[in-house]
């Protein structure tokens, strides 16, 4: 067993969250040391993921973001992709900013789905600011079940 965290990736089976380290994307602050225009470069989207008997549901809090700028995909036929924009209000040159919280730009989320999870099944909804992915099972992964039989040799 390592002490070194993990931050997910394709070698940990129980890694949800995707995480390439090398990859152009690797680190949010990224898009500013880039060149961004402010440290609102990247906005931070909170996902919940449970699942019952029949379907798993991820739940996305995504307020102010209209349905037209989030994009649900689903890559290499088991990675749950979600994506879109935050986009900033218009600014007014004559008002004066007291504070500035919340957050703006693109944001992405990927999961990699269980193996009973059935890709063509998938739906969407969107409701009061939170985006709600129900992705249905597989019936018969699920009676199949994670066991299997080796031989020895």
């Amino acid at each position: 067993m390592s002490l070194m965290p993990w931050f997910g990736g394709r070698g940990d089976p129980f890694s949800s969250d995707l995480f390439d380290p090398l990859g152009a994307s690797a680190w949010p602050w990224d898009a500013v040391r880039r060149g961004g225009d402010d440290a609102t470069a990247v906005a931070r989207t909170n996902v919940d993921w449970h699942e019952n008997e029949k379907e798993h549901i991820f739940s996305a809090e995504i307020p102010g973001v209209r349905k037209e700028d989030v994009k649900v995909e689903v890559e290499d036929g088991n990675v749950l992709k979600i994506s879109g924009q935050k986009t900033r209000e218009e600014e007014h040159k004559d008002d004066a900013w007291n504070r500035v919280e919340r957050s703006f730009g693109s944001f992405m989320r990927r999961f990699r789905l269980p193996e009973n999870a059935k890709a063509e099944g998938i739906k969407c909804t969107m409701q009061d600011g939170v985006l709600r992915v129900v992705v249905p099972k597989d019936e018969d992964a699920q009676k199949q079940g994670n066991v299997r039989s080796i031989d020895i040799a």
